[in-house]
């Protein structure tokens, strides 16, 4: 087992996720730790052209491959390392974090960035409030940021 501090964060197309992202890298940095992206990618539901269904996983995977690219570079810039890229297909995030979280205990802690938008603070953050921290068969920390965090204000607090 590892005994560098692994961070994950869940990597999607929301505004917040990119503050995720930078106190991610911050903290990694001034830890010794490194950072883990996680895509999650939706199961295709073909019933009938396994052909089909399979074409639309692997765009599935080459799109999230190219997403996480770019944000490979800005993790290999702030921090020095590369990122680790977990890509699951899942029927939700929160599904897709049991299963990673319960498979990885090199990941010490889950950051995540909360929406400040009028929808609350958004899906995931919501259901760790109402549910708890605990991913399958063991608990983990959770980092939530507020997603509105400035560079300035990241690099005050990581």
């Amino acid at each position: 087992m590892s005994t560098r501090r692994k961070f994950l964060v869940v990597a999607d197309d929301t505004p917040e996720y990119q503050a995720a992202l930078r106190f991610a890298c911050r903290r990694a940095k001034s830890t010794g730790g490194y950072v883990a992206l996680l895509h999650v990618i939706q199961p295709a539901v073909f019933e009938h052209w396994s052909g089909v269904r399979e074409e639309i996983a692997r765009q599935q995977r080459q799109e999230a491959e190219t997403a996480l690219q770019l944000s490979a570079e800005y993790v290999q810039a702030e921090t020095g390392l590369p990122p680790e890229f977990l890509i699951l297909e899942a029927d939700s995030t929160r599904a897709a974090l049991k299963r990673v979280l319960s498979e990885d205990p090199d990941i010490k802690i889950l950051v995540l960035a909360a929406s400040t938008g009028r929808g609350g603070p958004g899906p995931l953050v919501s259901a760790i409030g109402k549910d708890g921290t605990r991913f399958g068969s063991r608990k983990v920390p959770v980092t939530i940021v507020p997603g509105d965090l400035t560079d300035d204000e990241i690099a005050e607090l990581a």
